[in-house]
Protein backbone atom coordinates (compact mmCIF):
# COMPACT_ATOMS: atom_id res chain seq x y z
CA UNK A 1 0.00 0.00 0.00
CA UNK A 2 1.47 3.68 -0.59
CA UNK A 3 -0.31 5.62 1.61
CA UNK A 4 -1.00 5.09 5.32
CA UNK A 5 -4.70 5.64 6.44
CA UNK A 6 -5.82 6.09 10.28
CA UNK A 7 -8.93 6.80 12.23
CA UNK A 8 -7.72 6.76 15.78
CA UNK A 9 -9.76 8.80 18.20
CA UNK A 10 -8.70 8.61 21.92
CA UNK A 11 -10.57 10.25 25.13
CA UNK A 12 -7.72 10.88 27.32
CA UNK A 13 -8.49 11.87 30.74
CA UNK A 14 -6.21 13.58 33.32
CA UNK A 15 -6.59 15.60 36.58
CA UNK A 16 -4.37 18.73 38.81
CA UNK A 17 -2.11 17.15 40.95
CA UNK A 18 -3.90 15.76 43.75
CA UNK A 19 -6.91 16.71 42.26
CA UNK A 20 -7.02 19.88 43.55
CA UNK A 21 -9.73 22.40 41.81
CA UNK A 22 -7.21 24.62 40.04
CA UNK A 23 -8.60 24.92 36.78
CA UNK A 24 -10.81 28.09 37.73
CA UNK A 25 -13.34 29.81 35.85
CA UNK A 26 -10.74 32.03 34.98
CA UNK A 27 -8.66 30.43 32.97
CA UNK A 28 -10.61 27.36 32.14
CA UNK A 29 -11.83 28.18 28.45
CA UNK A 30 -8.03 30.13 27.83
CA UNK A 31 -7.08 26.78 28.61
CA UNK A 32 -8.65 24.17 26.40
CA UNK A 33 -8.13 27.05 23.52
CA UNK A 34 -4.52 26.72 24.46
CA UNK A 35 -4.36 23.36 24.31
CA UNK A 36 -6.24 22.60 21.25
CA UNK A 37 -3.29 24.67 19.82
CA UNK A 38 -1.00 22.66 21.30
CA UNK A 39 -2.80 19.83 19.56
CA UNK A 40 -2.67 21.37 16.71
CA UNK A 41 0.90 22.62 16.33
CA UNK A 42 1.25 18.50 16.63
CA UNK A 43 -0.32 17.58 13.94
CA UNK A 44 -3.66 15.98 15.52
CA UNK A 45 -7.05 17.52 15.84
CA UNK A 46 -8.67 17.67 18.86
CA UNK A 47 -12.20 17.48 18.82
CA UNK A 48 -13.56 18.56 22.09
CA UNK A 49 -11.43 20.06 25.22
CA UNK A 50 -13.07 20.37 28.90
CA UNK A 51 -13.95 19.34 32.35
CA UNK A 52 -14.05 20.24 35.69
CA UNK A 53 -11.56 22.48 37.94
CA UNK A 54 -9.91 19.51 39.07
CA UNK A 55 -9.37 17.37 35.80
CA UNK A 56 -9.26 17.27 31.82
CA UNK A 57 -10.70 15.66 29.05
CA UNK A 58 -9.30 15.11 25.51
CA UNK A 59 -10.87 13.85 22.44
CA UNK A 60 -8.80 13.84 19.67
CA UNK A 61 -7.43 12.05 16.50
CA UNK A 62 -4.07 11.23 16.50
CA UNK A 63 -1.31 10.45 13.41
CA UNK A 64 -0.36 7.43 12.15
CA UNK A 65 3.24 8.80 12.99
CA UNK A 66 1.96 9.96 17.13
CA UNK A 67 2.14 7.78 19.84
CA UNK A 68 -0.63 7.96 22.63
CA UNK A 69 1.74 8.88 25.61
CA UNK A 70 3.75 11.54 23.22
CA UNK A 71 0.83 13.15 22.26
CA UNK A 72 -0.27 13.29 26.23
CA UNK A 73 3.36 14.10 27.16
CA UNK A 74 2.84 17.37 24.87
CA UNK A 75 0.03 18.35 25.54
CA UNK A 76 0.32 17.60 29.70
CA UNK A 77 3.68 19.94 29.55
CA UNK A 78 3.14 22.57 27.30
CA UNK A 79 -0.06 23.33 29.18
CA UNK A 80 1.40 23.55 32.62
CA UNK A 81 4.03 25.23 31.57
CA UNK A 82 1.59 28.21 29.92
CA UNK A 83 -0.41 28.45 32.82
CA UNK A 84 2.69 28.91 35.48
CA UNK A 85 4.34 31.88 33.06
CA UNK A 86 0.10 33.38 31.88
CA UNK A 87 -1.01 32.69 35.78
CA UNK A 88 1.94 33.94 38.28
CA UNK A 89 0.90 32.25 41.56
CA UNK A 90 2.65 31.29 44.81
CA UNK A 91 2.41 27.83 44.34
CA UNK A 92 3.20 26.40 40.46
CA UNK A 93 0.51 24.09 38.84
CA UNK A 94 1.06 20.79 37.64
CA UNK A 95 -0.67 17.72 36.40
CA UNK A 96 -1.17 14.37 38.19
CA UNK A 97 1.83 12.02 36.66
CA UNK A 98 -0.37 9.47 34.93
CA UNK A 99 -3.37 9.52 32.66
CA UNK A 100 -6.22 7.53 30.81
CA UNK A 101 -6.33 7.06 27.37
CA UNK A 102 -8.99 5.02 25.32
CA UNK A 103 -9.73 4.45 22.20
CA UNK A 104 -13.50 5.70 20.61
CA UNK A 105 -15.13 4.17 17.84
CA UNK A 106 -16.23 6.42 14.94
CA UNK A 107 -19.75 5.12 16.07
CA UNK A 108 -19.78 6.72 19.25
CA UNK A 109 -18.03 9.96 18.34
CA UNK A 110 -20.70 12.23 19.01
CA UNK A 111 -21.64 10.39 22.50
CA UNK A 112 -18.24 10.93 23.44
CA UNK A 113 -17.97 14.63 22.31
CA UNK A 114 -21.71 15.48 24.20
CA UNK A 115 -20.03 13.77 27.30
CA UNK A 116 -17.49 15.92 27.62
CA UNK A 117 -19.08 18.98 26.66
CA UNK A 118 -21.67 18.43 29.91
CA UNK A 119 -19.10 17.73 32.56
CA UNK A 120 -20.61 20.29 34.99
CA UNK A 121 -24.20 18.26 34.73
CA UNK A 122 -22.51 14.68 34.91
CA UNK A 123 -20.30 15.59 38.09
CA UNK A 124 -23.52 17.02 39.80
CA UNK A 125 -23.93 13.04 40.72
CA UNK A 126 -20.42 11.48 40.07
CA UNK A 127 -17.14 12.33 41.71
CA UNK A 128 -14.06 12.26 39.23
CA UNK A 129 -12.86 9.17 41.47
CA UNK A 130 -15.94 7.01 40.63
CA UNK A 131 -15.96 8.78 37.11
CA UNK A 132 -12.35 7.49 36.18
CA UNK A 133 -12.91 4.12 38.10
CA UNK A 134 -16.00 3.31 35.71
CA UNK A 135 -13.87 3.92 32.75
CA UNK A 136 -11.49 1.73 33.72
CA UNK A 137 -13.89 -0.98 34.58
CA UNK A 138 -16.02 -0.21 31.29
CA UNK A 139 -12.86 -0.42 29.02
CA UNK A 140 -11.79 -3.56 31.18
CA UNK A 141 -8.69 -1.97 32.18
CA UNK A 142 -6.98 -3.63 35.39
CA UNK A 143 -5.58 -1.37 38.16
CA UNK A 144 -5.14 -1.37 41.44
CA UNK A 145 -6.81 1.30 43.76
CA UNK A 146 -4.11 1.71 46.10
CA UNK A 147 -1.63 3.08 43.32
CA UNK A 148 -3.83 5.27 41.34
CA UNK A 149 -4.09 8.29 43.88
CA UNK A 150 -0.98 8.75 44.12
Amino acid sequence: MGNTYTSLYIHYIFSTKERLPLIVPEIQDRLWSYMGGVVRQNNMKALVVGGMPDHVHVLLSLPATLSISKAIQSIKGNSSKWINDTFKTSNPFSWQKGYGAFSVSISILQDTIRYIQNQPVHHRHKSFKNEFIGFLKKNEVVYDERYMWV
